[in-house]
């Protein structure tokens, strides 16, 4: 049987597959949306729309994930989110109309916010002090994981799609590429599921339901000392009854003069963090990349290093943030956006679209070439003058269903800086303001509204990401790419601007101080 480290490493790993199944079943749509357009009709606000339905349900799954927790335990709750998982894989794979699919998607936002909430709050009731911060990393670690899994999974899948193999036609991955990619989700959701089942209760939860004998053989098992055990014990009953004491605290608290200053800083850098467009990449990125010229195969490749350069960035940031500190990090970070969007904006900005024989080979069905043959050698300067030009051309109705595929063909533009400017961005982001965010969250309030704060902070930083991801097809589709990423880096220099301005170095600081500096005293 094992005891002490080796179990608690075994249980938060098993409860850390739901970040695993968090960051998949989030960015598993990037491969995805090239596909549903055609198939379903879409409008851009509609095809945002499927992408960004998670995001409003994981929000609301954030908000009742955490009382439902202290209602029927951490363990259901999690069970319950592995079969939400099951569920809305195998719904959203089947889906036969734009509406059923957003449903399905939606229930998996669910699964989201329940993983989000309730894996490292387990994991942190349940690890001893001295290995609670490692194993909650690993629910973020696994997140990222999960981000890079469906990049891989997405490629993989459109490969198998044009693979000669039999058991790949047999199997269909062609026709149903997109069906596949959503449905993948299946196997490793319902491993969590079974792989949930002996993991025991959180020992916290034990003792707020009056299992206190349950709780000391469990802490005795996790830190291999019965006294010790029982000190644990008394402390989380101590801790309980200073709750069941204390007064909640009301969300107009946060407005009071006093948190001002506490409070702009969280929610600028709650929205900084989205307004750059990190979800925009992440659940678009082959979209992105196919907008560059390079064909659909090497932009499900590039889509994979996005993932993988965001994995090992992320890594890096881990291992800085105590060495380095929170505002050399973000300051760093920001620039590096800024500059990325910078190249990324000009990039497209630079690009030229002709259309010419050769890129009118192979249309798409429906599409007759003697139609665009007024267009044929004309060279446009801008991404949206060829777009007028295709509308006046083919119609409106016609144009938008084509105008991706044309766009792709008509392109001449620097790829490989495109690449850069993307790469360049994730590792910025990922070595910054995303990991970095939630540890300020944790030191910058004080404790009495630290729960409340936190909550209403990462509200906002949810609806400013499924804003983003909502609008994104429009912004392309009606301002172009490259006003879109210079937009983006405008909002990363103010980001830098404020950090430099405004931000206190929190590292090596206790709360205490912390609050001593930024929380202003009442008058008395």
């Amino acid at each position: 049987m094992k005891h002490g480290k080796a179990y608690v490493t075994s249980v938060a790993l098993v409860v850390a597959f739901g970040g695993f199944l968090m960051g998949f079943d989030a960015s598993v749509i990037s491969g995805v949306v090239g596909f549903i357009e055609p198939e379903f009709s879409l409008s851009k606000l509609q095809l945002g729309w499927a992408v960004s339905c998670l995001t409003l349900t994981a929000t609301l799954g954030m908000m009742i994930s955490g009382p439902l927790s202290d209602a029927i335990g951490r363990k259901r709750v999690l069970i319950l989110a592995a079969l939400v998982y099951t569920a809305s894989a195998i719904l959203s794979a089947v889906a036969t109309s734009f509406w059923f699919l957003v449903l399905a998607r939606m229930l998996g936002g669910f699964g989201v916010g329940a993983s989000l909430i309730v894996a490292p709050m387990y994991i942190a009731e349940m690890a001893p002090a001295r290995l609670r911060g490692q194993m909650v990393s690993f629910n973020q670690l696994n997140i990222v994981i999960g981000i890079s899994a469906a990049f891989f999974s997405n490629y993989l899948v459109l490969k198998l799609g044009q693979s000669e193999a039999a058991w790949a036609k047999a199997l269909q991955f062609g026709p149903h590429n997109w069906r596949w990619m959503l449905g993948l989700e299946t196997f490793p959701a319902l491993l969590y599921f079974f792989s949930l089942l002996p993991v025991p209760e959180s020992p916290r939860w034990l003792v707020m339901r009056g299992r206190v004998a349950e709780a000391l053989a469990l802490l005795t098992r996790t830190s291999g000392d019965e006294a010790e055990a029982g000190r644990q014990i008394q402390t989380i009953q101590a801790s309980l009854a200073a709750e069941a004491g204390r007064e909640k605290t009301p969300l107009s608290e946060l407005f009071l003069p006093a948190l001002r200053r506490v409070l702009v800083i969280g929610l600028v850098i709650a929205i900084i963090q989205q307004i750059t467009g990190i979800n925009a990449v992440f659940f678009y990125a082959p979209m992105i990349f196919e907008q560059s010229g390079i064909g659909k195969d090497a932009a499900f490749s590039q889509a994979v290093l996005v993932g993988l350069i965001n994995l090992v960035f992320t890594l890096v940031a881990l291992s800085l943030v105590d060495r380095l500190g929170r505002k050399p990090l973000l300051a760093f970070g920001l620039a590096g956006i800024t500059v990325s969007m910078l190249v990324l904006g000009g990039s497209f900005a630079a690009a030229r679209y002709e259309l010419t024989a050769q890129s009118l080979q192979g249309l798409p069905k429906g599409l007759d070439a003697t139609r665009l043959a007024g267009l044929q050698g004309r060279t446009f300067d801008s991404e949206l003058d060829f777009k007028i030009a295709l509308a006046q051309t083919l119609g409106t109705e016609q144009a938008g269903e084509f105008e991706a595929d044309l766009l792709k063909r008509a392109i001449r533009a620097n790829a490989l800086l495109i690449l850069l400017g993307i790469l360049g961005f994730v590792a910025s982001f990922a070595v910054s303001v995303g990991p970095v965010m939630w540890v300020l969250f944790s030191e910058l309030f004080p404790n009495r509204v630290r729960g409340v704060a936190v909550s209403f902070v990462g509200f906002v930083n949810s609806a400013v990401s499924f804003l983003v991801q909502l609008v994104f097809p429009w912004e392309l589709a009606n301002w172009g790419s490259a006003p879109t990423f210079w937009i983006y880096g405008a909002f990363a220099a103010l980001g830098f601007v404020f950090v430099l301005a405004m931000l206190p170095e929190t590292k090596g600081r206790t709360l205490e101080e912390l609050a001593a500096e930024l929380v202003h005293k009442r008058a008395s």
